[in-house]
Protein backbone atom coordinates (compact mmCIF):
# COMPACT_ATOMS: atom_id res chain seq x y z
CA UNK A 1 0.00 0.00 0.00
CA UNK A 2 0.91 3.46 -0.95
CA UNK A 3 0.04 7.07 0.70
CA UNK A 4 0.19 10.45 0.30
CA UNK A 5 2.38 11.81 2.97
CA UNK A 6 2.56 15.46 4.61
CA UNK A 7 5.26 16.47 7.37
CA UNK A 8 3.18 18.30 9.85
CA UNK A 9 5.28 18.46 13.28
CA UNK A 10 3.58 19.76 15.96
CA UNK A 11 3.91 22.97 17.72
CA UNK A 12 4.73 21.24 21.09
CA UNK A 13 7.96 19.68 19.64
CA UNK A 14 9.09 23.07 17.88
CA UNK A 15 8.73 24.25 21.51
CA UNK A 16 10.63 22.04 23.46
CA UNK A 17 13.56 21.72 21.12
CA UNK A 18 13.65 25.34 21.83
CA UNK A 19 13.41 25.09 25.43
CA UNK A 20 16.29 22.56 25.13
CA UNK A 21 18.45 24.56 23.51
CA UNK A 22 18.04 27.02 25.43
CA UNK A 23 18.90 25.10 28.55
CA UNK A 24 22.56 24.28 27.21
CA UNK A 25 25.42 22.99 29.61
CA UNK A 26 28.39 24.20 27.46
CA UNK A 27 31.76 22.10 27.76
CA UNK A 28 34.57 23.78 28.44
CA UNK A 29 37.36 24.19 25.64
CA UNK A 30 40.96 24.51 25.33
CA UNK A 31 42.22 27.82 23.81
CA UNK A 32 41.99 28.80 20.18
CA UNK A 33 41.56 24.64 19.72
CA UNK A 34 39.26 25.49 16.92
CA UNK A 35 37.69 22.05 15.05
CA UNK A 36 40.94 19.95 16.15
CA UNK A 37 38.54 18.21 19.54
CA UNK A 38 35.59 18.27 17.74
CA UNK A 39 33.01 20.41 17.09
CA UNK A 40 34.35 23.92 17.29
CA UNK A 41 32.68 25.48 20.73
CA UNK A 42 32.37 29.06 19.22
CA UNK A 43 30.85 27.83 16.13
CA UNK A 44 28.26 25.59 17.57
CA UNK A 45 27.41 28.72 20.03
CA UNK A 46 26.69 30.59 16.74
CA UNK A 47 24.43 27.76 15.07
CA UNK A 48 22.77 27.54 18.47
CA UNK A 49 21.64 31.05 18.21
CA UNK A 50 20.63 30.94 14.91
CA UNK A 51 18.42 28.24 15.58
CA UNK A 52 16.52 29.35 18.64
CA UNK A 53 16.31 32.75 16.63
CA UNK A 54 16.80 32.61 12.85
CA UNK A 55 16.03 29.17 11.97
CA UNK A 56 12.00 28.42 11.10
CA UNK A 57 11.39 24.38 10.71
CA UNK A 58 8.05 25.74 9.20
CA UNK A 59 9.83 26.83 5.92
CA UNK A 60 11.56 23.46 5.77
CA UNK A 61 8.24 21.72 5.88
CA UNK A 62 7.44 23.54 3.52
CA UNK A 63 10.10 22.75 0.84
CA UNK A 64 9.72 19.27 1.78
CA UNK A 65 5.68 19.32 1.16
CA UNK A 66 6.23 21.12 -2.07
CA UNK A 67 7.61 17.58 -3.73
CA UNK A 68 5.31 14.83 -3.97
CA UNK A 69 5.64 12.98 -0.76
CA UNK A 70 4.42 9.08 0.44
CA UNK A 71 4.09 6.66 3.02
CA UNK A 72 5.04 2.93 1.54
CA UNK A 73 4.35 -0.38 3.01
CA UNK A 74 7.27 -2.29 2.30
CA UNK A 75 7.49 -6.11 3.79
CA UNK A 76 5.74 -4.08 6.88
CA UNK A 77 8.64 -1.04 7.16
CA UNK A 78 6.62 1.67 6.21
CA UNK A 79 9.25 3.94 3.75
CA UNK A 80 9.09 7.73 3.14
CA UNK A 81 9.94 8.90 -0.38
CA UNK A 82 10.00 11.74 -2.35
CA UNK A 83 8.57 10.78 -6.03
CA UNK A 84 8.91 12.97 -8.46
CA UNK A 85 8.03 12.81 -11.82
CA UNK A 86 9.69 14.85 -15.16
CA UNK A 87 7.31 16.04 -17.64
CA UNK A 88 9.65 14.89 -20.07
CA UNK A 89 9.15 12.01 -22.10
CA UNK A 90 11.22 8.80 -22.02
CA UNK A 91 12.14 10.20 -18.39
CA UNK A 92 15.00 7.29 -16.53
CA UNK A 93 13.34 5.75 -13.11
CA UNK A 94 16.25 6.23 -10.64
CA UNK A 95 16.50 5.96 -7.35
CA UNK A 96 18.97 8.12 -5.18
CA UNK A 97 19.91 7.25 -1.52
CA UNK A 98 21.55 9.00 1.02
CA UNK A 99 23.75 7.78 3.91
CA UNK A 100 25.01 8.77 7.43
CA UNK A 101 24.80 11.88 9.07
CA UNK A 102 23.01 12.90 6.07
CA UNK A 103 19.17 12.42 4.62
CA UNK A 104 17.20 12.64 1.91
CA UNK A 105 17.16 16.05 2.51
CA UNK A 106 20.75 16.48 0.70
CA UNK A 107 18.43 15.63 -2.36
CA UNK A 108 16.60 18.73 -2.74
CA UNK A 109 18.94 20.67 -4.38
CA UNK A 110 19.86 17.91 -7.45
CA UNK A 111 16.28 17.05 -8.18
CA UNK A 112 15.61 20.22 -10.26
CA UNK A 113 18.31 19.62 -11.72
CA UNK A 114 17.57 15.83 -12.94
CA UNK A 115 13.85 16.21 -13.64
CA UNK A 116 14.17 19.17 -15.66
CA UNK A 117 17.32 17.67 -18.04
CA UNK A 118 16.46 17.84 -22.24
CA UNK A 119 19.36 15.50 -22.68
CA UNK A 120 18.16 12.62 -19.97
CA UNK A 121 15.44 13.63 -18.08
CA UNK A 122 14.76 11.37 -14.89
CA UNK A 123 11.77 10.03 -12.68
CA UNK A 124 13.59 10.74 -9.45
CA UNK A 125 12.44 7.98 -6.20
CA UNK A 126 13.99 9.63 -3.22
CA UNK A 127 13.67 7.35 0.14
CA UNK A 128 14.65 7.33 3.43
CA UNK A 129 16.40 4.29 4.83
CA UNK A 130 14.20 2.84 7.24
CA UNK A 131 15.55 4.06 10.98
CA UNK A 132 16.13 8.09 8.83
CA UNK A 133 13.85 10.59 8.90
CA UNK A 134 10.37 9.97 8.45
CA UNK A 135 10.67 5.96 7.72
CA UNK A 136 9.84 3.51 10.27
CA UNK A 137 12.89 2.25 12.62
CA UNK A 138 13.70 -1.04 12.52
CA UNK A 139 12.44 -3.19 15.45
CA UNK A 140 15.05 -6.10 15.29
CA UNK A 141 18.26 -6.48 13.49
CA UNK A 142 19.00 -7.31 9.93
CA UNK A 143 18.98 -3.52 8.04
CA UNK A 144 22.19 -4.37 6.11
CA UNK A 145 22.68 -2.81 2.87
CA UNK A 146 21.18 -6.69 1.37
CA UNK A 147 18.28 -6.01 3.46
CA UNK A 148 17.63 -2.66 2.06
CA UNK A 149 18.04 -3.34 -1.46
CA UNK A 150 15.34 -5.73 -1.53
CA UNK A 151 13.17 -3.08 -0.06
CA UNK A 152 14.01 -0.59 -2.54
CA UNK A 153 13.50 -2.82 -5.57
CA UNK A 154 10.30 -3.89 -4.25
CA UNK A 155 9.35 -0.81 -3.73
CA UNK A 156 10.63 0.63 -7.66
CA UNK A 157 8.28 -2.56 -8.66
CA UNK A 158 5.47 -1.29 -6.67
CA UNK A 159 5.87 2.08 -8.30
CA UNK A 160 5.68 0.13 -11.66
CA UNK A 161 9.56 0.52 -12.50
CA UNK A 162 10.96 -3.14 -13.85
CA UNK A 163 13.98 -1.33 -15.41
CA UNK A 164 15.77 1.65 -13.71
CA UNK A 165 18.80 3.28 -12.31
CA UNK A 166 20.64 3.82 -8.89
CA UNK A 167 22.66 6.14 -7.24
CA UNK A 168 24.03 6.86 -3.95
CA UNK A 169 27.15 7.69 -1.28
CA UNK A 170 28.39 6.74 1.71
CA UNK A 171 25.54 3.90 3.23
CA UNK A 172 23.66 4.55 -0.07
CA UNK A 173 26.66 3.59 -2.04
CA UNK A 174 26.48 0.40 -0.37
CA UNK A 175 22.62 -0.30 -1.12
CA UNK A 176 22.88 0.81 -4.08
CA UNK A 177 26.26 -1.77 -4.96
CA UNK A 178 23.85 -4.71 -3.33
CA UNK A 179 20.81 -3.74 -5.74
CA UNK A 180 22.81 -4.22 -8.51
CA UNK A 181 24.36 -7.52 -7.53
CA UNK A 182 20.96 -9.34 -6.90
CA UNK A 183 18.79 -7.58 -9.08
CA UNK A 184 21.26 -6.90 -12.21
CA UNK A 185 18.34 -7.55 -15.53
CA UNK A 186 16.26 -4.63 -13.59
CA UNK A 187 19.37 -2.20 -13.50
CA UNK A 188 19.95 -0.01 -15.93
CA UNK A 189 23.12 1.54 -14.44
CA UNK A 190 24.67 1.93 -11.30
CA UNK A 191 26.23 5.92 -10.25
CA UNK A 192 28.07 5.90 -7.58
CA UNK A 193 30.23 9.09 -5.48
CA UNK A 194 31.86 7.00 -3.27
CA UNK A 195 32.79 3.51 -2.28
CA UNK A 196 33.13 2.67 1.08
CA UNK A 197 36.69 1.72 2.61
CA UNK A 198 35.76 -2.07 3.36
CA UNK A 199 35.61 -3.11 -0.22
CA UNK A 200 37.56 -6.09 -1.23
CA UNK A 201 37.65 -7.59 -5.00
CA UNK A 202 37.56 -11.30 -5.08
CA UNK A 203 40.90 -11.98 -5.46
CA UNK A 204 42.87 -15.57 -5.78
CA UNK A 205 44.31 -17.24 -3.40
CA UNK A 206 48.42 -15.54 -2.94
CA UNK A 207 47.10 -13.22 -5.58
CA UNK A 208 49.80 -10.24 -5.32
CA UNK A 209 48.25 -6.72 -4.24
CA UNK A 210 49.87 -3.86 -6.71
CA UNK A 211 52.23 -1.55 -4.62
CA UNK A 212 49.77 1.56 -4.73
CA UNK A 213 46.70 -0.23 -3.48
CA UNK A 214 49.08 -1.32 -0.64
CA UNK A 215 49.60 2.10 -0.03
CA UNK A 216 46.11 3.48 -0.15
CA UNK A 217 45.34 0.85 2.66
CA UNK A 218 48.06 2.20 5.02
CA UNK A 219 46.70 5.50 4.51
CA UNK A 220 43.10 4.52 4.93
CA UNK A 221 44.33 2.06 8.30
CA UNK A 222 45.69 5.57 9.34
CA UNK A 223 42.78 7.96 8.61
CA UNK A 224 40.66 5.24 10.48
CA UNK A 225 42.96 5.82 13.22
CA UNK A 226 42.53 9.53 13.59
CA UNK A 227 38.98 9.94 12.22
CA UNK A 228 37.24 6.88 12.63
CA UNK A 229 36.28 6.86 16.24
CA UNK A 230 32.99 7.66 15.38
CA UNK A 231 32.37 4.34 13.24
CA UNK A 232 33.61 2.06 15.89
CA UNK A 233 30.76 3.68 18.80
CA UNK A 234 28.59 3.07 16.12
CA UNK A 235 29.14 -0.51 15.15
CA UNK A 236 29.69 -1.45 19.03
CA UNK A 237 27.80 0.55 21.30
CA UNK A 238 25.50 3.21 19.46
CA UNK A 239 23.04 3.04 21.99
CA UNK A 240 25.19 3.71 25.15
CA UNK A 241 25.87 7.09 22.56
CA UNK A 242 22.08 7.49 21.49
CA UNK A 243 21.27 8.52 25.31
CA UNK A 244 22.49 11.82 25.11
CA UNK A 245 22.29 12.43 21.41
CA UNK A 246 18.50 12.09 22.13
CA UNK A 247 18.73 13.89 24.95
CA UNK A 248 20.25 17.12 23.84
CA UNK A 249 19.85 18.45 20.53
CA UNK A 250 23.11 20.23 21.08
CA UNK A 251 24.93 17.22 21.84
CA UNK A 252 23.56 15.94 18.56
CA UNK A 253 23.91 18.40 16.76
CA UNK A 254 27.81 19.04 17.69
CA UNK A 255 28.14 15.61 16.61
CA UNK A 256 26.48 15.60 12.91
CA UNK A 257 28.18 18.72 12.42
CA UNK A 258 31.74 17.94 13.00
CA UNK A 259 31.28 15.28 10.15
CA UNK A 260 29.77 17.89 7.74
CA UNK A 261 33.02 20.11 8.30
CA UNK A 262 35.40 17.29 8.32
CA UNK A 263 34.41 15.56 5.62
CA UNK A 264 32.97 18.78 2.63
CA UNK A 265 35.37 21.07 0.46
CA UNK A 266 35.23 23.84 2.36
CA UNK A 267 38.73 25.15 2.49
CA UNK A 268 38.76 25.69 6.40
CA UNK A 269 35.28 27.52 6.56
CA UNK A 270 31.67 24.99 6.71
CA UNK A 271 29.69 27.81 5.35
CA UNK A 272 31.31 27.90 2.06
CA UNK A 273 30.03 24.17 1.60
CA UNK A 274 26.71 25.11 3.87
CA UNK A 275 24.43 27.54 4.96
CA UNK A 276 23.46 27.52 8.80
CA UNK A 277 19.63 27.11 7.66
CA UNK A 278 21.13 23.93 5.47
CA UNK A 279 22.96 22.58 8.48
CA UNK A 280 20.20 23.07 11.04
CA UNK A 281 17.52 21.10 8.61
CA UNK A 282 19.37 18.22 8.67
CA UNK A 283 20.19 17.83 12.55
CA UNK A 284 16.25 19.30 13.27
CA UNK A 285 14.96 16.02 10.91
CA UNK A 286 16.76 13.56 13.14
CA UNK A 287 15.95 15.26 16.84
CA UNK A 288 12.34 15.72 15.28
CA UNK A 289 12.19 12.00 13.99
CA UNK A 290 14.32 10.73 17.00
CA UNK A 291 16.15 8.86 14.60
CA UNK A 292 19.94 9.21 15.72
CA UNK A 293 20.23 5.46 17.57
CA UNK A 294 18.03 3.75 14.70
CA UNK A 295 20.75 5.68 11.87
CA UNK A 296 23.91 5.14 13.88
CA UNK A 297 22.67 1.31 14.90
CA UNK A 298 23.02 0.48 10.97
CA UNK A 299 26.86 0.43 11.48
CA UNK A 300 26.21 -2.58 13.58
CA UNK A 301 24.08 -3.85 10.89
CA UNK A 302 26.80 -3.34 8.10
CA UNK A 303 29.40 -4.49 9.81
CA UNK A 304 28.81 -7.62 9.18
CA UNK A 305 27.89 -7.45 5.90
CA UNK A 306 31.00 -5.45 4.36
CA UNK A 307 31.39 -5.06 0.64
CA UNK A 308 34.14 -8.05 0.69
CA UNK A 309 33.46 -9.45 -3.03
CA UNK A 310 33.17 -13.79 -4.09
CA UNK A 311 33.90 -14.48 -7.02
CA UNK A 312 30.45 -14.25 -8.01
CA UNK A 313 30.05 -11.19 -6.92
CA UNK A 314 31.43 -8.72 -9.82
CA UNK A 315 29.40 -6.42 -10.38
CA UNK A 316 28.11 -6.56 -14.49
CA UNK A 317 26.12 -3.77 -14.85
CA UNK A 318 27.65 -0.70 -16.27
CA UNK A 319 28.95 1.77 -13.63
CA UNK A 320 29.71 5.22 -13.40
CA UNK A 321 32.14 6.92 -11.02
CA UNK A 322 31.86 10.79 -9.96
CA UNK A 323 35.48 11.24 -7.05
CA UNK A 324 35.27 14.47 -5.30
CA UNK A 325 38.55 15.60 -4.30
CA UNK A 326 37.39 15.66 -0.79
CA UNK A 327 35.58 12.40 -0.33
CA UNK A 328 36.92 10.63 2.31
CA UNK A 329 39.15 7.68 1.38
CA UNK A 330 38.11 5.94 -2.04
CA UNK A 331 40.10 3.12 -3.81
CA UNK A 332 41.54 3.80 -6.63
CA UNK A 333 40.18 3.33 -10.41
CA UNK A 334 41.75 0.02 -10.92
CA UNK A 335 40.92 -1.64 -7.70
CA UNK A 336 37.21 -0.77 -8.48
CA UNK A 337 37.37 -2.33 -11.55
CA UNK A 338 38.42 -5.56 -10.35
CA UNK A 339 34.73 -5.39 -8.82
CA UNK A 340 33.11 -3.35 -10.95
CA UNK A 341 32.13 -2.49 -14.81
CA UNK A 342 33.58 0.85 -14.50
CA UNK A 343 32.16 2.37 -17.91
CA UNK A 344 32.17 5.86 -17.04
CA UNK A 345 34.65 8.04 -14.60
CA UNK A 346 35.18 11.82 -13.50
CA UNK A 347 37.34 13.15 -11.68
CA UNK A 348 35.46 16.28 -10.57
CA UNK A 349 37.08 19.71 -9.69
CA UNK A 350 35.58 20.32 -5.85
CA UNK A 351 33.15 18.64 -3.71
CA UNK A 352 33.33 16.10 -0.90
CA UNK A 353 31.54 13.48 0.99
CA UNK A 354 28.06 15.17 0.16
CA UNK A 355 27.52 16.35 -3.65
CA UNK A 356 23.88 16.55 -3.81
CA UNK A 357 24.52 19.49 -1.17
CA UNK A 358 27.46 20.78 -2.12
CA UNK A 359 27.65 20.74 -5.84
CA UNK A 360 24.32 19.68 -6.50
CA UNK A 361 24.70 20.71 -10.45
CA UNK A 362 28.00 18.72 -11.08
CA UNK A 363 26.85 15.77 -9.84
CA UNK A 364 23.45 15.86 -11.49
CA UNK A 365 25.39 16.91 -14.75
CA UNK A 366 27.68 13.77 -14.25
CA UNK A 367 24.89 11.28 -13.57
CA UNK A 368 23.14 12.47 -16.81
CA UNK A 369 25.99 11.91 -19.21
CA UNK A 370 26.51 8.50 -17.67
CA UNK A 371 22.70 7.62 -18.16
CA UNK A 372 23.53 9.48 -21.68
CA UNK A 373 25.66 6.65 -22.22
CA UNK A 374 23.57 3.73 -21.62
CA UNK A 375 20.78 4.79 -23.95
Amino acid sequence: MIEKFKVNIPQSELDDLNDRIKKVRWPDEIKNSDWKYGTSLSYIKELADYWLEEFDWRIIEKEINSFPNFIADVDGNQIHFLHIKSNKKNAIPIIITHGWPGSFLEMLKIIPHLTESEESPFDLVVPSIIGFGFSKKPTENGSDYGYNAELWHKLMLKLGYNKYGVQGGDIGAGISIKIAQKYPKSIIGLHLNYISDSYKPYSEENENIDTHIVKFQKATQMWNEREGAYASLHSTKPLSLAYGLNDSPIGLCGWIIEKFNAWSDNNGDIENSFTKQELLANVTLYWLTQTIHSSIRMYHEISNSRLKFEKDDFVKTPVGFAKFPKEIPTPPRDYIEKGFNVVHWTEMPKGGHFPALEQPKLLADDMIRFFEKLK
